[in-house]
């Protein structure tokens, strides 16, 4: 079972032992929206590397969910020495897993992501595509009524890849997560992890297990199409809808 993860609900899904000696890679402040599913059990198990399993919620706010698919603008990136990385921001999508690594310990899976910047594909997963299209707009409105925001988010790489995301919906009163550390491995490489400590502030919208009041107005979600046609072949199912307003992530590798 894991909890909900930074990536979104809860905190992370998989509260993990890390080593002590670790190495900064970088700092980053970013705002997310994390949508959990059920996607076909096959689709999925097909991803996973040798010495991993699935490790599903079977209850909770993550019940069924077996991948996440999560929209970032990371807002700023930096190195540790403070100075910017690259082009110091980037936007892009990424599907994991919630996994048991080959130890035992709860874990994130990266089995695959669309990414704007070109350096930052493949990514330090090795999974990530970049979109040759891609746009992301989120806006906020506040008059008498409730706070509103919307985000709208569209990506494609040219091998087909797409994942698209509208919504708006009011905005609530969320929680803040004390930080807490994740291991994050490659699906292609499952040698290598990254050591994640992130701290956020989480708004669960609209949730199929814990039924909070529903506060998403206006939804769509498009995914598919090449490598992602398995995972995406129209019997998926959100589960839960979260708005992540904040999250500061610290990440290293051992």
């Amino acid at each position: 079972m894991f909890q909900k993860f930074v990536l979104a609900t809860g905190v992370l899904a998989a509260l993990a032992p890390c080593a002590s000696a670790q190495t900064m890679v970088e700092h980053s402040s970013e705002a997310r929206f994390q949508l959990d599913l059920h996607v076909p059990d096959a689709a999925i198990m097909s991803c996973l590397p040798q010495g991993f399993t699935l490790n599903v919620a079977t209850q909770g706010p993550a019940k069924d969910a077996n991948l996440r698919a999560v929209f970032i603008d990371r807002v700023t990136i930096n190195a540790p020495d403070g100075k910017p990385i690259g082009k110091g921001s980037n936007r892009l999508v990424y599907l994991v897993a919630p996994v048991k690594d080959p130890a035992g310990g709860n874990s994130q899976l990266v089995i695959g992501g669309l990414t704007e910047d070109p350096e930052d594909a493949p990514g330090p997963f090795g999974v990530y595509r970049l979109a040759t299209t891609h746009s992301m707009q989120r806006s906020t409105s506040s008059a008498t009524g409730p706070i509103m925001d919307s985000q709208d988010w569209v990506f494609t790489a040219a091998t087909g890849e797409r994942l698209e995301m509208h919504i708006k919906y009011e905005r609530g009163v969320a929680n803040k997560t004390n930080p807490a550390d994740t291991k994050f491995y490659s699906a292609k490489n499952p040698g290598f992890y990254q050591i994640s400590r992130q701290e956020q502030v989480l708004d669960i919208l609209r949730n199929a297990t814990t039924n909070p009041p529903n506060r998403v107005k206006e939804f769509s979600f498009k995914a598919g199409g090449g490598t992602y046609s398995k995972l995406f072949d129209g019997t998926e199912k959100l589960l839960s809808w979260d708005n992540i307003l904040w999250i500061n992530r610290t990440v290293s590798v051992p």
